[in-house]
């Protein structure tokens, strides 16, 4: 029979660097989760992927067992990454931070696929170009699709 689901916790963890300090070991440590265990588990699972932001999603059981589900980094992160910024605009309708072209959106787009609630790539796309949008990012050129 399976297992009964107590809580979900869901966590921002830089790949192959959690450890139980704040905010990890507090979130855990509330649900009753055994704090290094998933540490060393998430560490192990993310040695690939080491210094990106990683949502996590931990299912945690009535018998305080857990299973833990690593999503594709924030469209944020990867926007920051692929201008090589260190933050977006304070007042992005006013002050722009940078410049994105529609292809490296559409690969951003592809990569986190799996974890929007969308069915096409264009649809992905535009998603990802509104975040831009909101961090002060300008979107060049015209859109695929348009």
């Amino acid at each position: 029979m399976a297992k009964e689901i107590e809580t979900f916790v869901k966590l921002q963890v830089k790949g192959g660097q959690a450890n139980p300090a704040p905010p990890i070991g507090p979130a855990l440590g509330a649900k009753g989760v055994n704090i290094m265990e998933f540490c060393k588990q998430f560490n192990a699972r993310t040695q690939d992927k080491m210094g990106k932001v990683l949502p996590v999603v931990l299912t945690v059981f009535k018998d305080k067992s857990f299973t833990f589900e690593i999503k594709t980094p924030p469209a944020a992160v990867q926007i920051l990454e692929a201008l090589k910024l260190q933050s977006g605009s304070k007042e992005p309708n006013r002050n722009k931070v940078g410049k994105i072209t529609w292809a490296q959106i559409e690969v951003i787009a592809k990569d986190k696929m799996p974890d929007l609630n969308c069915f096409t790539v264009e649809s992905a796309m535009k998603m990802v170009a509104g975040t831009a949008r909101s961090m002060g990012v300008t979107v060049e050129g015209k859109a695929p699709w348009a």
